[in-house]
């Protein structure tokens, strides 16, 4: 019997299914800047509307959630993920998102798993305006065991020259406002699943791997309802390092974040990770977002209106004087 691809084990009729059950799905978020459709060796996007447009781009994937969903088998949270990490990013520039290309790996292709982790992209696409407008799926024996998945997105947005957010106009005096999480997001889940080995215990009177597994949240409404009303000095989008590591990156030279750790509204399952695995504080701050998604920094005038416009926002520090960037105060 002679050798063949498939008898190599990748199979590719298993691709062109994954494309099948995908390719409706992904055209419902195009837009007419979108000039392709899914099969092309690249993908286009016409550009018009702005003066002096500069794009914004981001890549991430989902760290090692993938395997809270690979080993409970729920996939259809982790497109989101992949999106909402990359997409999260570009808003600390005041973007708005373009288009979205992915890259799917795995050991074995099982067009249905593939599918349901895509059309979590679809969902996430269509709730930010944004196409998905190509991909790349790799069945790689050999290099990922049967069952085993890996994820990564690229995402490309567009902001007008001079409304670019760059935390160059922070100052004294500014005020931190928080915007919630929904959970751990896609950060830290080494310790998570250290401390939560068993992700079907129950938590909360749910099985754990459903509060695990609820998706990052997507703040582009929240993001852009801001930037429509009120001038926006910072935007920090809280990933792995928390706020320690991110918040001082968009902070400039001589300036501090002061934040008041006694204000920030920690979930109950950190809380939990927190007691039972026996971390410090410290460095849950440094590990995880603690319940911050995204901070916003304006001027102490306009804070009660993002207040306002944001329902679940709140204050949780100031623009000091300062060399260190950040002062968690504990």
């Amino acid at each position: 019997m002679s050798n063949t691809y498939k008898s190599a084990g990748v199979d590719k009729e298993e691709g062109y299914k994954t494309v099948d059950k995908i390719k409706k799905a992904v055209g419902e978020t195009h837009n007419s800047n979108v000039l392709n459709h899914l099969g092309s060796f690249g993908a286009f996007y016409e550009i018009g509307g702005y003066k002096n447009p500069v794009l914004v781009s981001g890549t991430d994937g989902v760290g090692t959630k993938l395997k809270v969903a690979l080993d409970t088998k729920k996939y259809d949270s982790i497109g989101v993920d992949c999106f909402a990490m990359c997409a999260n990013d570009i808003l600390c520039h005041g973007a708005k998102p373009l288009f979205f290309l992915d890259y799917l790996a795995c050991g074995k292709l099982d067009s249905e798993i593939a599918a349901e982790i895509v059309l979590g992209m679809v969902a996430a696409c269509k709730d930010n305006n944004c196409a998905l407008i190509g991909g790349e799926t790799a069945e790689m024996p050999g290099m990922y065991q049967p069952g085993d998945y890996d994820v990564a997105g690229f995402c490309v947005g567009i902001v007008e020259k001079d409304q670019i957010i760059d935390g160059s106009t922070i100052k004294a005096g500014n005020k931190i406002i928080a915007l919630p999480s929904s959970g751990f997001h896609s950060n830290g889940f080494s310790l998570v699943r250290k401390v939560f080995p068993n992700f079907e215990e129950e938590f909360e009177g749910k099985p754990l791997y459903e509060t695990l597994l609820v998706p990052t949240r997507l703040y582009y409404k929240d993001i852009h309802k801001v930037l429509e009303e009120v001038k926006v000095s910072g935007i920090a989008h809280i990933t792995g390092g928390g706020l320690y590591e991110n918040v001082p990156r968009i902070i400039p030279e001589g300036l501090c974040a002061s934040i008041d750790e006694s204000k920030i509204r920690i979930p109950s399952v950190m809380l939990e990770l927190e007691k039972r695995g026996e971390v410090a504080r410290e460095e849950m701050y440094g590990t995880f977002n603690m319940g911050v998604g995204m901070v916003i920094v304006v001027d102490a005038e306009h804070a009660e209106k993002v207040l306002h416009l944001l329902d679940d926002a709140y204050e949780i520090g100031e623009i000091t004087e300062g060399t260190e960037k950040i002062d968690l105060k504990f």
